[in-house]
């Protein structure tokens, strides 16, 4: 797991950032504002947003042509770009070869969307990484720190609970998306789970629609990642709980043969206004009581800084490790498109008596 980022201002790339939503507004800008990283373009294609955006946060530019946000900006920058999934190629073709890229998961809709961005990378030879940024979140750091210190001992056991409330209606482009829930919420915690124990040996997984939201695609999800007899990996989400706030649970709990620790994802929590991140220690032994081991920030937006500063070190040669590169970012979007299939070929039939 990536440990927490910590930068020189002299190694830093000028940002352009292509996209001027809600997620750049709530995000990407104000964790870029903490890390003291200069934004100098943004290019939207409703001109408004995008002046709207760049007026909010100091940007010196904003129109909807990327070509002249290169006119506008130093020689060397990093792109950042926010848009729906399925304009990210695109996007991508107007950028110059050999230019660095920060890509807003998913990977594209599809697998062969992403193999197709994975292609364009290449023969374009972009240094690209996709934004999976809850691997930088300040819990998720401090919560592997705790694994590499042996605090834990063999983790075996990983779970990923999320039942809460989320207002799908705040993006009006996930209103007609085929595929929803696990694509752009629970491919979080595939990416996050891979970044503990590797690539899955296969993928177990049902995702199913809701009355409750039922001119949305599937907002409920149960994944299994299949890591042979010793580690259980499992997701299950729902994303309609509108009955009781106080039951509502978003959290990543982890067992190893010494002890566990959970994290919780506030965010999910009363989604946008959220609760505070936490990490709390399970000790095994009875005369030990629990702990809640110290980081500072929150997934939002603090995880954003993290994943742009993974590109900017490597970029800046501080680094020799990407760990969200398009390489890696496909083998989630493989994870993704086999629950997909699995979903849709269900699992063993019972006999009937």
């Amino acid at each position: 797991m990536e440990k927490k980022i910590v930068s020189s201002a002299s190694s830093l790339k000028p940002i352009v950032i292509v996209g001027g939503g809600g997620i750049v507004r709530a995000a990407h800008l104000p964790a870029y504002t903490r890390g003291g990283l200069e934004v100098t373009a943004i290019v939207d294609r409703d001109v408004t947003q995008a002046a709207q955006t760049a007026a909010d946060f100091n940007v010196p530019w904003s129109g909807t042509s990327i070509a002249e946000a290169i006119l506008h900006s130093p020689q060397e920058v990093i792109f950042d770009i926010a848009v729906p999934a399925h304009a990210i190629l695109g996007v991508l073709e107007q950028l110059p070869d050999g230019a660095a890229v920060l890509i807003q998961k998913p990977m594209g809709e599809t697998l062969a969307e992403a193999e197709a961005i994975l292609a364009l990378c290449r023969s374009k030879k972009l240094v690209a990484a996709v934004n999976f940024q809850l691997r930088w979140a300040p819990n998720m750091i401090a919560a592997r720190a705790l694994a590499d210190s042996g605090r834990l001992g063999k983790v075996h056991d990983m779970e990923v609970h999320v039942n809460v409330h989320t207002p799908w209606e705040l993006w009006s482009f996930l209103k007609t998306a085929p595929r929803l829930e696990i694509l752009y919420h629970s491919i979080h915690y595939v990416d996050l789970v891979r970044s503990w124990f590797g690539e899955p040996l296969s993928v177990l997984a049902k995702t199913v629609r809701n009355p409750a939201t039922a001119d949305l695609a599937a907002t409920k999800s149960v994944i299994i990642l299949d890591y042979g007899e010793w580690i259980r990996a499992y997701i299950a989400t729902s994303h309609t709980q509108r009955f009781s706030s106080q039951h509502q649970q978003s959290y990543v709990q982890w067992e190893g043969t010494e002890n566990g620790m959970r994290a919780q994802m506030g965010l999910n929590l009363d989604y946008p206004k959220g609760s505070p991140d936490t990490l709390e220690l399970f000790h095994k032994a009875e005369n030990e009581g629990d702990a809640s081991p110290l980081f500072e920030g929150n997934w939002v937006p603090d995880a954003f800084l993290g994943s742009m500063l993974s590109l900017q070190h490597f970029v800046a040669g501080q680094s020799n490790v990407l760990p969200t590169s398009v390489e890696d970012a496909i083998n989630t979007m493989r994870v993704v498109e086999a629950a997909y299939r699995s979903s849709i070929v269900g699992g063993e039939p019972v006999t009937p008596a």
